[in-house]
């Protein structure tokens, strides 16, 4: 929003002026009276030109540990009783973080223009969430914004929890993958050459599986830098493909539908989808908008795509358990507890019960994965090496068979 420069007097008579935040001149005239300031003069302030250029390519990002270290933070402050600009302002000199440290500083500039806590939080959208920012709106409006603060901590470091779980998970298969495209490329490009050049000194006839090492040397020796420049434009091209709204649809979608880590996924969405639905019924946002806004929190297009066929639903007039039992997503005993929570009136706190069930399933999935995948990549090294091996070694068991025979 524009600011306005204004000149008026205040509630003891005296001149004063400064700067306002507002969609119009109308807005600003408002604002400035409920703050008891009678308006003379109000202009339009122009916006500024930047003359330069803002290079940002190293600057630190604001991490989900930062978030949940300043939701502590305002949390503990706004429970002490210090005042929301004060508080706010000791944060921006205090923490470590220059980006948080530079958002912040605008934060109490807008703060100071009278603008909403909120409001000056969602214009920073790639540092504050839009379900946190719409959690602190209404704590403002209902004069909980302690109870917010607590909320949003407490669901930060749940979120932070289950993602470091779920990565810690998947490291191990990654890190095997990795290593073994890499010794596939280093073999077949400097150690199976010199093995085909010695065999074909001793002119001999070679086996099938030695015959299929050279020939796939061979390619990689000739196609390499082509084979390199193809992967790298077919990264190109999917990560394209990905950001488009279709390709990441999609790909959500094959990501919960992967042997053995797929409902890992899957039930880790859930949980996030049931936690952050929780906490925004509990800060009492209305239920339409608090689906719309779990749509993006669950960071799944796929997902998300079903979140508004529920909202959509609900907007028809259908119930919360109707809507859930027509997006497949929940199992039996999952919709059941939903369908009592509406009864009762106590959805949010089902919610939070739901949440934690899930969390339980992914809990136990992730310390079984890493000993279901051990065996699997195991085997598949164990039948690489074994290949190679053979086709290596085999043609020099000839070898020295023919010669001890001479």
């Amino acid at each position: 929003m524009p600011d306005f420069r204004y000149r008026g007097r205040d509630s003891s008579g005296q001149l004063t002026s400064g700067t306002v935040e507002a969609a119009n001149e109308g807005a600003a005239a408002d604002n400035l009276l409920r703050r008891g300031v009678t308006p003379l003069d109000i202009s339009l302030v122009p916006a500024a030109t930047s003359t330069g250029i803002e290079f940002k390519l190293f600057q630190p990002k604001v991490t989900s540990d930062d978030l949940i270290v300043f939701t502590r933070q305002m949390y503990a402050l706004t429970k002490a009783g210090i005042p929301l600009l004060r508080a706010i302002e000791g944060l921006a000199e205090n923490t470590s973080n220059k980006k948080l440290s530079v958002v912040l500083h605008d934060v109490v500039e807008s703060l100071e223009r009278g603008r909403q806590l909120s409001a000056a939080m969602a214009a920073h959208p790639r540092v504050f969430p839009r379900l946190l920012v719409s959690i602190v709106h209404v704590g403002e409006n209902t004069g909980q914004l302690e109870q917010a603060f607590e909320q949003l901590s407490e669901y930060l470091a749940r979120e932070q929890e289950t993602a470091k779980q779920v990565k810690t998970a998947l490291r191990y298969p990654m890190f095997i993958s990795v290593a073994l495209v890499a010794a596939m490329f280093i073999l077949n490009i400097f150690v199976i050459p010199t093995f085909a050049s010695m065999f074909k000194r001793f002119d001999v006839e070679l086996p099938l599986a030695t015959r299929l090492l050279i020939g796939t040397s061979d390619f990689f020796v000739a196609w390499w830098p082509a084979m390199l420049l193809a992967g790298a434009a077919a990264f190109i091209m999917t990560r394209r493909y990905v950001r488009s709204d279709s390709g990441r649809v999609r790909w959500d979608y094959f990501k919960i539908q992967l042997p053995l880590v797929g409902d890992i996924v899957l039930r880790s969405l859930l949980s996030r989808f049931s936690r952050s639905f929780a906490v925004m019924l509990r800060a009492g946002v209305p239920l339409t908008q608090a689906l719309s806004l779990v749509a993006e929190a669950v960071d799944n297009s796929w997902m998300g795509k079903r979140i508004n066929d529920m909202r959509r639903s609900i907007e028809r007039g259908e119930s919360l358990t109707r809507a859930t039992r027509a997006s497949q997503l929940f199992t039996p005993l999952v919709l059941q507890m939903i369908a009592v929570g509406e009864e009762t009136g106590r959805v949010d706190e089902l919610l939070h019960e739901v949440a934690d069930y899930y969390e339980r399933e992914v809990d136990y999935d992730l310390k079984s994965l890493t000993a279901r995948i051990e065996p699997i990549m195991l085997i598949i090294v164990a039948v690489v090496i074994a290949v190679m091996a053979l086709g290596i070694f085999m043609p020099m068991w000839d070898m020295m068979s023919a010669y001890q025979g001479g």
